[in-house]
């Protein structure tokens, strides 16, 4: 495994697209710590937390088979420069606000409603990258290696945020994010090569476009149902104990940003170890192993609901991370090493489509509970939901 890792890495493609990626998605990260932040602070408001993340999310439920179709049928590298283009102005916007001190709770939700409408169109065409600057056999393990480098920066990203945040306020995240996208964009500039299917392959592929993506044939796949359903599930219960983080922080442990930086870097540690076991161990990774650890991840969940030590907050957290990860990484490495190249980008986008969907939906209905029974009982519910569901997932 070691020679494949520096083998990856010593492409020089690759390793450009990785380290651009690692440095984006740590400003992501600084941005993630801090908007939950600024909207629980100005609107006190557990639901606008969940609804905020929801409106991010949500359009993957509409648009992201449209975005897997884009990805089959256009120019993957136009496709992602100019959605998150797009995403690039919205976050200097939302910075400009912030800074002249007009931000209210409805105009972060607008934003993020837009960012969520760009990202659905250009996910699946960004998932495509990786499987296409390597070889097929290499596909599980240069995916795997991408998801090391997306953890390394969720342990990165939220413990600068925090240190940042204290000195110079959330302001100094948002601005760190929008600088973050530079180096991405030159590197998808120069790596990403030019779309070059046969006009012929196009046509066939279209013409196979609604048998490959219908409900009926998708769920006569015995292995892509589960695969999808355990996504689905966890990202639906589990999710929210990284979206709730800053509420879990303020309304249990009565804590700080530093705590929150703390919790979101301890999340994101374990989240950096589940990729680096589903990186070594990706041969053996079978269809049901995801399931398995998403049962696990219920267990975590329904204890942070119980927790009454920060410490031991911490220590649910560094274990939510890294069986989320997990899950979901070797769920993807599943889906993307059965696609051709011709339907990758719609392989990509049923992932998306469980993945976003469970997120967005999780958020809304844990903000819903918690607004009306406490943000305890919302996450022992969760926990419990994702332990009956998984159960059954695996009896299937």
């Amino acid at each position: 495994m070691t020679g494949k890792t520096e083998s990856l890495l010593k492409t020089r493609r690759y390793a450009l697209f990785w380290v651009s990626s690692l440095l984006s998605n740590m400003g992501t990260w600084m941005q993630q710590v801090a908007q939950p932040w600024v909207m629980l602070t100005i609107s006190h408001s557990s639901f606008l937390v969940g609804l905020d993340s929801f409106v991010m999310n949500a359009p993957g439920w509409i648009l992201t088979l449209w975005g897997g179709a884009l990805a089959d049928r256009l120019d993957r590298k136009k496709i992602i420069l100019f959605f998150q283009g797009i995403q690039f102005l919205s976050i200097i916007l939302l910075l400009v606000l912030l800074v002249l001190g007009h931000l209210r709770p409805w105009m972060i939700i607008l934003i993020s409603l837009t960012v969520g409408v760009t990202d659905s169109l250009s996910m699946p065409s960004f998932q495509t990258i990786v499987p296409s600057l390597v070889k097929k056999e290499e596909i599980t393990h240069a995916i795997t290696l991408n998801s090391i480098q997306f953890n390394l920066s969720r342990t990165l990203g939220p413990a600068v945020a925090g240190l940042v945040m204290a000195q110079f306020g959330a302001a100094a995240c948002f601005g760190a994010n929008a600088l973050s996208y530079v180096p991405f964009f030159l590197s998808i500039f120069w790596i990403y090569p030019t779309r070059g299917f046969e006009k012929s392959e196009i046509k066939s592929s279209s013409a196979d476009f609604e048998k490959n993506l219908s409900l009926r044939d998708l769920f006569r796949q015995r292995e892509i149902r589960i695969l999808l359903m355990t996504v689905f599930v966890t990202t639906l219960f589990c999710s929210p104990l990284i979206t709730f983080c800053p509420v879990l922080v303020k309304d249990i442990f009565s804590g700080q940003i530093k705590d929150f930086g703390n919790g979101s870097s301890a999340f994101g540690m374990g989240g950096l170890a589940g990729a680096l076991l589903a990186f070594f161990f990706a041969r053996k990774i079978k269809v049901k192993t995801p399931g398995q650890f998403g049962w696990l991840l219920g267990v975590v969940v329904a204890g942070v609901a119980l927790c009454r030590s920060l410490t031991l907050f911490m220590v649910l957290m560094l274990l939510g991370g890294f069986l989320l990860t997990v899950a979901n990484t070797a769920s993807n490495s599943n889906l993307q090493s059965r696609a051709t190249n011709h339907v990758r980008g719609r392989y990509a986008s049923l992932y998306q489509l469980s993945f976003r969907g469970g997120i967005a939906l999780g958020a809304l209905l844990t903000g819903f509970v918690a607004s009306r029974f406490g943000i305890v009982t919302a996450f022992f519910l969760n926990g419990a939901l994702a332990v009956i569901f998984h159960s059954v997932l695996l009896l299937v």
